[in-house]
């Protein structure tokens, strides 16, 4: 069934909900609010506007972050009230960095609350979020502030150097001089991949690609 945006149904307020799902791993990364002007310039942009509520204006998701969301394509339910909008996106898609506005779990598969139960990549999510605040802002004494402004043939240097540091701890059987080094390599590889604007997302999902459940069972 083709509809017109005319035939959606609008609340009082002019608006109508949002879900924004990831096209590929179809996980729920936001629920926002369009109204009609909102939802015209993402269908003509084929990308996500929303109508803030709180702000009373139009927003466009990544406008100020980079972390924008392409459109593939967007659904509407039976009664033409609410609406699923599937995407590609290129970055996090909350506002603290999480790839999900719904990190947080409260009840799990396994019964009972989770409350307090952390994602064990929680922290790649965190340093995601750190370095491209680092990148945008810039603040002196940072590090990572340091490597943005040598640029990237500084931060490839640093990316070779933690590799062959990798080795060298592998070789000399340190588990904590392993640690240590892993560490420092897979930060310098996230400043390159925010130096590249290549999401952390796109290289999970590569993996996922390549070594998914269907692929370990063989």
């Amino acid at each position: 069934m083709t509809i017109t945006l005319k035939d959606l149904t609008f609340d009082d307020k002019g608006l109508i909900p949002a879900v924004v799902q990831d096209a590929s791993t179809k996980e729920v990364l936001t629920v926002a609010y369009m109204n009609e002007e909102s939802l015209q310039k993402s269908v003509e942009t084929r990308e996500t506007w929303f109508y803030s509520r709180s702000r009373q204006e139009l927003w466009h998701k990544g406008a100020t972050s980079g972390n924008t969301q392409t459109i593939e394509e967007i659904r509407f339910d039976c009664d033409q009230d609410a609406l699923v909008v599937l995407v590609t996106p290129r970055g996090p898609a909350c506002h603290t960095g999480a790839v999900s506005c719904f990190s947080d779990t409260l009840v799990s598969s396994e019964g009972g609350s989770a409350e307090g139960k952390r994602d064990r990549f929680a922290i790649l999510e965190e340093l995601e979020k750190t370095i491209a605040s680092r990148e945008e802002e810039r603040p002196e004494g940072s590090y990572t502030t340091y490597l943005f402004d040598e640029g990237v043939d500084k931060i490839l240097k640093k990316v070779g150097e933690e590799a062959s540091e990798v080795i060298i701890a592998s070789k000399n059987r340190s588990p904590e001089e392993l640690t240590w080094e892993t560490a420092d390599l897979l930060y310098h590889l996230m400043v390159l991949l925010e130096e590249q604007k290549l999401p952390l997302d796109l290289i999970l999902e590569r993996l996922e690609d390549r070594f998914g459940k269907q692929h370990l069972k063989k």
